[in-house]
C-alpha cells in the first residue's frame, strides 16, 4: 500500500476573464498549498474501489482514466481519508485526484511520464495539474497551464468555513461574473496581477494582490479588522483565508471567528 498527504489549497489571488472557445474562462491565479490536508492510500485489488469518502468521483475518475492511458485494468482501491471541507473552494476532490494519480502511477510497470500524467490530470480538473507539481505556481488559460512562481513561505494561515454555507455551483459563480460583465478589462487586470505578483518579496507584499473576482465575503473583512494582512476568499468559496504575521495574532482571531464557522489555523507548505 502507497500512502501520501492530499493538501488543500488556497487562491492568494483569482483574476477571471472571459469565455474561451471551449467555454471555460481566461484566469490568472496565485495558487498556494496549506497544511491542512485529506490523505490518500492506493493499495493493488481486483477491481476498482474507493473508500472513506462515499461523494467521491474524482478519484475514481482519475484512477480509471490513468488506467486506459497506460492500457491496463484499474485494480486499485483508493482509500481517501477527508479532512479538506467538501466544495470549499480548497481544492480537496482535486488534490484527492491529484495524490491517486502519482501513487498508482508509481505503481505501474511502465509509469506515464510526468508531462503525460499532468496532461491527464488537466482533463479532470484545472486544478489537478497543480497538485503534482511542488511550490506556489501561477495559473494561467483555464488554470491549468502552470508557471513556478516564488513567493515567501512565513506566515500563518486562519481558514474559515462559514456556518450553514452551502456552496453555489460554480457554474453558476460563474454565471453571475458574466451578468455583471466581471470580465472586462481583463488584460489590464491580468497585467496589473501579475506585475503585483512579480513583486512580492516580503509576505506584507500580498496584500497588494487584488481581491478575488469570483466571490467576496463579510468575514474576510473581519479577518482584516482582526489583524490579518490580506484576507479573501478562495476559488469560488466558500471558504475565507486571512493571513498573518504572528501565530497569537492568528489565535487570537481564530478563537474571535469560531462562532462564524469552522476554523483552522494552518500554515503554507511546498508540496504534498
Amino acid at each position: 500500500m502507497r500512502r501520501a498527504p492530499a493538501p488543500a489549497k488556497i487562491n492568494l489571488a483569482l483574476v477571471v476573464g472571459p469565455t474561451r472557445a471551449d467555454g471555460k474562462h481566461e484566469v490568472a491565479t496565485a495558487l498556494q498549498r496549506v497544511d491542512l490536508g485529506d490523505r490518500v492510500a492506493i493499495a493493488p485489488a481486483p477491481r476498482l474501489t474507493v473508500r472513506g469518502f462515499a461523494g467521491d468521483t474524482l478519484v475514481r475518475d482519475a484512477l480509471a482514466a490513468l488506467a486506459g492511458a497506460a492500457g491496463v485494468e484499474p485494480r486499485w482501491t483508493a482509500t481517501i481519508t477527508k479532512r479538506i471541507p467538501v466544495a470549499s473552494g480548497l481544492g480537496g476532490g482535486s488534490s484527492d485526484a491529484a495524490t491517486a494519480l502519482r501513487l498508482a502511477n508509481a505503481t505501474l510497470r511502465t509509469p506515464l511520464p510526468p508531462a503525460e500524467l499532468r496532461s491527464l490530470a488537466a482533463t479532470l480538473g484545472a486544478d489537478v495539474p497543480f497538485f503534482l507539481g511542488d511550490g506556489p505556481q501561477l495559473g494561467r488559460g483555464d488554470g491549468s497551464e502552470l508557471a513556478p512562481i516564488e513567493l515567501p513561505q512565513d506566515y500563518w494561515i486562519v481558514l474559515v468555513l462559514p456556518a450553514g454555507a452551502a456552496k453555489t455551483s460554480t457554474a453558476d459563480v460563474y454565471r453571475a461574473f458574466d451578468e455583471r460583465d466581471g470580465a472586462a478589462g481583463w488584460e489590464e487586470r491580468r497585467a496589473r496581477f501579475e506585475d503585483a505578483l512579480a513583486a512580492v518579496r516580503r509576505p506584507r507584499d500580498l496584500a497588494a494582490l487584488p481581491a478575488n473576482d469570483l466571490a467576496s465575503s463579510p468575514l474576510a473583512d473581519e479577518l482584516l479588522r482582526l489583524g490579518a494582512f490580506r484576507a479573501d476568499v478562495s476559488g469560488a468559496g466558500p471558504a475565507v483565508y486571512g493571513l498573518f504575521h504572528h501565530k497569537r495574532q492568528a489565535q487570537a482571531a481564530r478563537r474571535a471567528l469560531g462562532r462564524a464557522g469552522t476554523t483552522w489555523l494552518t500554515v503554507p507548505v511546498w508540496y504534498g
